[in-house]
């Protein structure tokens, strides 16, 4: 175990050091979890999780042929167009369009699609794409968490409880808008002086007709029907019973078909470093779960609270929080949730319904914390770096840690709040 704790520690110091790209730090770590034992082949491909890596290259391809109609572009000249050019009512309004469809889609999704246009948006305007990327990060994680399909942990605690998609909105999406809100007004003071624009800029912006951008209108209403039923899967995914990956990826298939793209090239579309960088990630995070690690920290931290139920549930929302800064949030939570059960069951407390509110703001929020601790963010700047902009790992840290920890601090106001007044 100590060995297995000291090889990630040195990695995910080499991946903040960034001397290394992360992916191939990442990987030589993975690898070197299988050669000391700490993990198994079997157990590495049980790690990896399919369903984020499905999404993420399903969408990707979607993204990609999408791209070559315009409607990136047409979008961008249109929020541009509403904000009047100016830099900061821009930011406010793709990090609210962020915000909200990251709770009725998921997270990784989201961005993906709102990416391309805060580039085209930036580069018109000539201003750092930085704070834009940071914004859009923090605004995809903080809306994921107010619904059951915003976000992974989400649905891993429906699945065990059966809470519905009503339970999480009525009693998640009220903090949720609050430590939005909070948010935006950070990042806008924040970011106010990098966001300034030339006025002739602005009125370039104004003056150009959107509808110029939109090169293949055959091909776009194809992508804008394969985008539709990728919404509607993912929103009615449950109901009928198919996993986002699996939508994602068959409709990907689907667009390739039926816009006659040459496979190859579609398949180009994939951020391969993406998805090696997560599968590594996977494989390390997997090799503490399988060695017990996540369970000793959980099960020790429920011991010392004495039975007491806002000590425990207060101890899950900030170690879940700090967790899933610098680890895949995923196996935490698959390691929490057998232990909150058992800590009910030794404590005689039926309703744990306190508990599962509090791991989810833990885990979902907790991701804001660094440049790994979720899907979207490592997505994120995967692309950004494509297009030659490098979100380094600190220079990340400094604006997601604080605001992170921000978020968790409401929260712990929220829930005593909720444990009063219940």
């Amino acid at each position: 175990m100590s060995t297995a704790i000291m090889l990630f520690l040195f990695t995910y110091i080499l991946i903040i050091l960034g001397v290394i790209h992360r992916t191939l730090v990442a990987f030589a770590g993975a690898v070197a979890m299988l050669m000391i034992g700490a993990i198994s082949p079997q157990e590495a491909l049980k790690a990896m999780d399919f369903d984020t890596i499905g999404l993420l290259m399903g969408m990707m391809i979607i993204v990609g042929i999408t791209k070559k109609t315009g409607l990136f572009e047409y979008l961008a000249i249109k929020v541009a167009q509403m904000a009047k050019g100016e830099p900061t009512k821009i930011l406010s309004g793709l990090c609210l369009i962020t915000a909200f469809f990251s709770a009725f889609l998921d997270n990784v999704t989201t961005v993906m699609l709102v990416i391309p246009v805060t580039f085209v948006i930036t580069k018109q305007l000539n201003i750092s794409p930085i704070p834009f990327l940071i914004a859009m990060i923090i605004s995809s994680n903080i809306g994921g968490t107010a619904t059951l399909v915003g976000d992974p942990p989400n649905i891993m605690i429906s699945g065990f409880t059966g809470l519905g998609f009503m339970d999480f909105v009525t009693n998640l999406a009220p903090v949720v808008i609050i430590i939005y809100i909070v948010t935006i007004l950070i990042l806008k003071s924040k970011f106010q002086q990098q966001l300034v624009t030339f006025p002739m800029l602005k009125d370039r912006i104004i003056s150009l007709k959107a509808s110029d951008q939109l090169k293949d209108r055959v091909l776009l209403s194809k992508c804008l029907l394969v985008i539709s039923l990728t919404v509607l899967g993912f929103i009615f995914h449950q109901q009928i019973k198919l996993e986002p990956a699996f939508i994602a990826i068959v409709l990907a298939c689907f667009l390739i078909i039926i816009t006659k793209s040459n496979i190859i090239k579609s398949l180009m579309y994939v951020e391969w470093s993406v998805i090696i960088f997560f599968i590594s990630l996977f494989v390390m995070v997997g090799a503490l779960d399988e060695i017990g690690v996540f369970e000793r920290l959980a099960r020790t931290s429920l011991d010392v609270t004495g039975g007491n139920i806002l000590s425990a549930a207060l101890i899950i929302l900030w170690l879940s929080a700090i967790a899933s800064a610098f680890v895949d949030n995923i196996p935490f939570v698959a390691a929490m949730i057998p232990l909150i059960k058992e800590f009910g069951q030794l404590g005689g407390i039926d309703d744990l319904t306190f508990f599962w509110w509090a791991l989810s703001l833990g885990s979902c929020l907790g991701g804001n914390g660094t440049a790994i601790g979720a899907s979207a963010n490592v997505v994120v700047i995967g692309i950004a770096e494509k297009r030659g902009v490098n979100l380094s790992f600190i220079d990340y840290m400094k604006t997601g840690f604080p605001i992170m920890l921000l978020s968790i601090v409401i929260s712990t106001g929220y829930l005593l709040l909720w444990y009063y007044l219940n």
